[in-house]
């Protein structure tokens, strides 16, 4: 999952060309669906009008670059006729009202966070005190140009919660009732409870206090219970990875690819194998090395 501002200003670079097409420049929004459509292109050939690279043709995205097979996947407005009717709609989500149903307005959205397959995940929502929230993607109702309609939840619930206020005054009656039986009760229990305390029995129990010294158990369950924080990151960053791995093994690097100190990872029209792959990881030469392919 990643935020617009993750993906707005990184270069569109073609892994098979070895060229950078240009700078994403706005997330074209398919309101009706709730998904980003296409990434808008910003290029020296700019002013000829708007190039579109749909969002479905991306092949991952990445901290410096956005990756695509080559420049054929970029739409010019002469072939994006499937998109103009949300050109034309222009709704951008980013900046619009949140406002619930019942016409409350609950603030500003500030952000949008992407899936991998393109939807709106979640908005973020920034109140006029300067407190933020997120909304799920599943309570808006409608993604508009000026306004983003989310759904009244918080309202209901706060109605659930009067009614159940009016019968706690009628639960202290039964309370008054069960008063006198409870008092019979602990004389009767009272009497058998000495007769047990003389016994020996617990003097045992110490010996085996003397056992506990392996509790270093319950270190280790808040580790674990940290683990899932980091495994949505660990398994988008895997999914890119992989794909990068699947499209340039059984390639021929085009040029000659060194690490820093000098040291050969590839050399020109050599097979790009599993331990290239790995040597030019650690190398941080992956991008340069994907670049540079035939």
């Amino acid at each position: 999952m990643k935020k617009s501002v993750e993906i707005l200003g990184l270069p569109i670079i073609s892994i098979t060309e070895g060229r950078e097409l240009g700078m994403s420049k706005t997330l074209l929004i398919d309101a009706k669906n709730g998904a980003v459509a296409a990434i808008t292109i910003e290029d020296e050939d700019w002013y000829r009008g708007v190039k579109l690279l749909p969002y479905e043709s991306v092949i991952a995205i990445g901290h410096d670059a956005v990756t695509i097979t080559n420049s054929e996947n970029i739409l010019t407005l002469e072939d994006a006729g499937d998109y103009e009717t949300m050109l034309d709609a222009n709704v951008r989500i980013i900046g619009t009202k949140a406002i619930t149903k019942s016409g409350t307005i609950q603030g500003n959205v500030t952000e949008i966070f992407i899936g991998d397959d393109g939807k709106v995940e979640k908005c973020e929502i920034s109140a006029p005190d300067g407190t933020s929230a997120e909304i799920d993607a599943d309570q808006i109702s409608i993604f508009g140009k000026q306004v983003t309609v989310i759904e009244s939840e918080t309202e209901k619930k706060t109605k659930s919660v009067t009614p159940a206020a009016k019968p706690e005054p009628k639960k202290e009656v039964p309370k008054a009732e069960t008063k006198p039986e409870p008092k019979p009760a602990p004389k009767a229990e009272v009497k058998p409870e000495p007769k047990e305390e003389p016994k020996e029995e617990p003097k045992e129990e110490p010996k085996q206090e003397t056992e506990p010294a392996p509790q270093p158990a319950p270190k280790e369950e808040p580790k674990a219970e940290e683990k899932p924080a980091d495994q949505a990151k660990q398994l988008a960053d895997k999914a890119t990875e992989e794909r990068h791995r699947r499209f340039l093994l059984g390639k021929k690097a085009a040029r000659r690819i060194a690490t820093d100190n000098g040291i050969l990872i590839v050399d020109a029209g050599g097979d790009i194998t599993e331990e290239v792959l790995q040597k030019a990881k650690l190398a941080n030469k992956f991008i340069e090395l994907s670049m540079n392919v035939q």
